[in-house]
């Protein structure tokens, strides 16, 4: 590896928008660490696909909802790569349910993905990045801006990132950090596609000025340039990749 290549970490990276991310990175030339919890068999496949097309990826299974894992994810960057330069705080959770079916667990699980594991990650990506600074990109909603029906706990958990995105571009500026979020409006990935139905996609493409569904690549795109040198003077900004659906 040569030594000037630069190393995104990236949560949640085994599948959906997190393995198109990681591709992404790697496609520009950065080393990537493809952080998965439970699938470990997909997070591989993205590091085989990378190290195929001549890149640099390695695996590592951690819950970032646990501080010391969070912790030993960004350890092992170090101990891997020699450096961490970017985070992307891609791993969350969205589930979906009316306020009179809201119990403790669907808000604590959400909560502890969608905020904690943000906060902790994003914690020990700073005490690793150098003098150089780093970035910091986190992947909200447009649901944390324009909530929908039966999303509450959802939606609550994308508003604090937002908020954490901002509160951390204030206190991490001094030290050359970017702290930024991208949101997402609805994106097909395999997932999405097998679980929306088609009249209602119809629907959010009715809504959507630009005319069509998002797709991964769409947000890895604007993640790619956030953490480019071309951003170098943007932070605390929350960018729609919504193709206008608000």
């Amino acid at each position: 590896m040569q030594d000037l290549t630069k190393v995104a970490v990236v949560t949640g990276a085994s599948r959906g928008i997190g393995a198109v991310i990681a591709r992404h990175f790697a496609a520009q030339d950065f080393a990537v660490l493809v952080n998965y919890k439970t699938s470990k068999d997909e997070a591989d496949a993205v590091v085989a696909d990378i190290i195929r097309t001549g890149g640099y990826a390695a695996s590592f299974e951690a819950d970032v909802t646990s501080d010391s894992e969070a912790k030993g994810l960004i350890d092992f960057a170090i101990s891997e790569f020699g450096r961490v330069d970017v985070l992307v705080n891609n791993a969350g959770l969205a589930v979906g349910r009316p306020l009179i079916e809201i119990d403790t667990d669907h808000v604590n699980a959400q909560t502890a993905l969608n905020i904690a594991g943000v906060l902790f990650a994003s914690k020990h990506a700073t005490l690793a990045f150098g003098d150089a600074g780093g970035a910091i990109i986190n992947i909200s909603s447009v649901q944390g801006v324009s909530p929908i029906p039966g999303g509450a706990v959802y939606c609550a958990t994308k508003a604090a990132v937002n908020a954490i995105t901002v509160s951390l571009a204030v206190e991490l500026g001094p030290r050359k950090i970017r702290v930024n979020a991208v949101a997402p409006g609805l994106t097909m990935t395999d997932k999405m596609i097998a679980k929306i139905p088609e009249e209602a996609k119809q629907e959010i493409i009715k809504d959507t000025p630009l005319g069509r569904l998002g797709t991964p690549e769409d947000v890895a795109e604007v993640v790619g340039f956030l953490a480019s040198d071309a951003a170098r003077w943007i932070t605390g900004q929350v960018i729609a990749a919504s193709g206008g659906y608000q």
